[in-house]
Parts: C-alpha cells; structure tokens; sequence
C-alpha cells in the first residue's frame, strides 16, 4: 500500500440544527448543538485512516485546547503526526456550520493558524522518495503552500490530487502539476466558466480541465454521483440513493476514500464507485470526521 500525505486544514466545527438555514439579518430558534472535529484537510486525513489507508498529516494548529483535542485525535485514528506544528501565536481553526432538515448546510470558516501554514513549514523529507506516494490537499490552506507542495511532489513524480475546495482560481502551472482534480459543480464552475448543473454540462467542465493539462478530472455531483474524464474514460460514475441527514464532509469523505483506493492499486474507475459508496454512508449521518465510514462499512 503507497502512503497517503495529507496537506491541509484542521478545525473544530460548532453545529446547530435547525429547520431551515436563516436568510441574511434572520434570527432563527435551531435544536441540537454539537462540537466536532472538522477542517477538510483533517476530515480527509481521518476518513482515509479510517478507510485502511497509510496516512500521514500535515497542518498547523494553534497551542490552545482545540488544537490539542485535534492531535489526540488524529493520533487516535492511526495517523502520523509527526509533521503536525504548534502555532504558538494564532489559535486554532474553527467553523460555525448550520444544518436543515434536509441535510443541507452552510459554513463560515476562521482559518486561525492554517492561514499561517507555509512552505517553509513542508519540509523535504515529508515527501520521502517512494513516488507511489499519493499526496492530497484542498484550499483551506495558503495557496502559495498548496503550489510548493504540489511542485516539490510532482518533481519527485508523486501523484497530486487536489480538491479545489473552497472554490478558488487555480494557476494553470499548479493545474498541469496535477495528477487529478475534485471539485464539486460550484467549483468547477469557478474553474471553467460552465455551469453545471447536468450530465452534459458536467463533460463541457470536466473538459476544459482536462484540455487544462489535469489528466484525471473528477466532478463530484452530490446525490447523482460523480462524472470522471480522463483519456479512456468520460460518463458518470452513480451512486446508490440514500436519505441525507447531514451533507457536511461528504466531499471530504470522497476524497479520502478515493486515494485509499488508489493507494491500493485500483484503477480510478472503481476508486471512484469506492468512494461514492464512502461518501453516500457519510451523509447518513451528523458531523464532518464523526460521519467518515470504517473500512469493513464500505467493502
């Protein structure tokens, strides 16, 4: 099994449910409120541990109680933390996430210490000299980190693959650096332009990433499943129909589960059916890292 490397953000994330999302200047009386472990890049890390994948963690936290609740448990999921820095100026990351009826959501982020994450701090060795390595990141995280990384890894022939979440322009030096790209409809259509919003419009997106210099192009699709094109493949890849409760981290759950399958040496059409089943299991139930499935869950 080739070993995973995360690089990313950690949160902690404070939900409230309610019936519906308030609109702008709205006060709404929500229910339960819950405190979890969250930040996409922690969220991946743990749902790809979880998963069976080998992982190691990079990320910067802040030297409060937040941050030390988050190493304990990463250290519990089985992850490397070697790599993980203490912030001894900003505090932690954390979100305010508010969740409907029907699972849907809305989230701010306060970055805290992962906007202070720089390539001064990946060092060398992170990336080792094995290039079946696979090393994953999303945008939680300064861009100018994402871009040394993903050089340093490419240099090294490691796979890259990025979730361009939350959505942001990429250069298109870090888009050829890319071994595969993930982002959701919202997403894509920051990065090309189209909007998506079907089968047909999803293969207009995912070909203008692909014509990009991005090899693998993955357009997650929520409850439809997700739509890959590379240069033997170009359909949608479904996902079974479930009842969503919680839609938080189903794209971080995604994207965990699919570099675990290829850690594992599937091929990306069935890495992505491993992961939409992941992901559609994570909506199921509450919470970002709390709703990442166990391995023996989706085989």
């Amino acid at each position: 099994m080739s070993r995973i490397i995360v690089i990313g953000s950690t949160n902690t994330d404070m939900v409230i449910k309610s019936k519906k999302l308030p609109s702008p200047g709205e006060t709404i009386l929500g229910g339960t409120f819950l405190i979890n472990q969250g930040g996409k890049g922690a969220n991946q890390a743990v749902a790809a541990a979880r998963l069976g994948g080998n992982v190691t963690f990079v990320t910067k936290i802040g030297d409060d109680m937040f941050g030390s609740k988050s190493l304990i448990t990463f250290r519990n999921e089985g992850i490397e933390t070697k790599y993980i820095l203490k912030d001894k100026e900003h505090p932690s990351g954390v979100a305010m996430i508010n969740v409907d009826e029907k699972g849907e959501n809305c989230i701010v982020v306060a970055q805290g210490a992962n906007g202070y994450l720089s390539p001064g701090d990946i060092k060398d060795e992170i990336f080792g000299i094995d290039s079946s390595d696979i090393l994953l990141m999303q945008l939680e995280i300064p861009m100018e980190t994402v871009d040394y990384a993903a050089q340093r890894s490419s240099e090294k022939g490691i796979r890259v693959i990025l979730n361009p979440a939350p959505a942001a322009k990429i250069s298109s030096a870090l888009l050829k650096r890319l071994f595969c790209i993930t982002p959701n409809e919202t997403e894509a259509e920051l990065l090309t332009g189209i909007k998506v919003f079907s089968i047909d419009s999803a293969r207009k997106a995912a070909l203008e990433l692909y014509n990009k210099g991005v090899p693998n192009v993955i357009i997650t699709m929520g409850s439809l499943g997700a739509y890959l094109m590379n240069s033997e493949f170009s359909d949608l890849i479904p996902v079974v129909p479930v009842k969503a409760v919680d839609t938080t981290a189903a794209g971080d759950v995604f994207n965990g589960a699919l570099v675990v399958a290829l850690s594992n040496n599937q091929n990306i059409v069935d890495a992505i059916a491993f992961a939409n089943k992941a992901a559609s299991i994570s909506v199921t139930r509450i919470g970002a890292q709390s709703s990442a499935p166990y391995k023996n869950e989706v085989l």
